[in-house]
């Protein structure tokens, strides 16, 4: 008995150190088309994915087949170059990288400033293809991540062999 007692405690601990020391990937949180915010992937499944909202209400939604699930990784802003898109988490980072925690405007900025500044981020952006609701969306998610995951937004660092 004591022996059981001793792994399942041992697991809770690695599942624990899993927590706090997993970096979060763009490929863990996906957008609900027609809901506003992020959502964290909890258990993907065949037919149902649960997912919990990643703002302060902490809400968990099970999203079926009727959701338009939208995972973060697979998400690409439209460009004028030969490549046509270049990734969200690419943009993110670079916002990141030249704003920090101060973009200077907001999602309720005027629709000049919002393409300003996404020119400021990424110059060859599609200014027929990409809104300025697009815009908008790119600044509230850029909040929500960086006041919950932070560390998504630092350049990858590639594994040395």
């Amino acid at each position: 008995m004591i022996l059981f007692l001793n792994r399942c405690w041992g697991a809770i601990e690695f599942n624990l150190y899993l927590r706090q020391n997993h970096r979060m990937e763009f490929s863990e949180i996906a957008s609900i088309s027609g809901k506003s915010g992020l959502y964290k992937i909890l258990k993907p499944g065949k037919s149902a994915v649960v997912l919990e909202a990643m703002d302060a209400t902490k809400t968990k939604i099970v999203a079926g087949a009727s959701h338009r699930v939208s995972v973060l990784n697979e998400i690409s802003i439209y460009t004028t170059t030969k490549e046509g898109t270049v990734p969200l988490a690419d943009v993110l980072r670079k916002i990141n990288e030249q704003f920090g925690s101060d973009l200077g405007i907001d999602g309720e900025s005027d629709p000049k400033e919002l393409r300003a500044f996404l020119k400021s981020v990424l110059p060859e952006f599609d200014e027929q293809r990409v809104y300025v609701s697009d815009i908008k969306k790119l600044i509230k998610w850029y909040g929500v991540l960086l006041a919950e995951a932070p560390e998504i937004l630092k350049p990858v660092e590639k594994e040395k062999k």
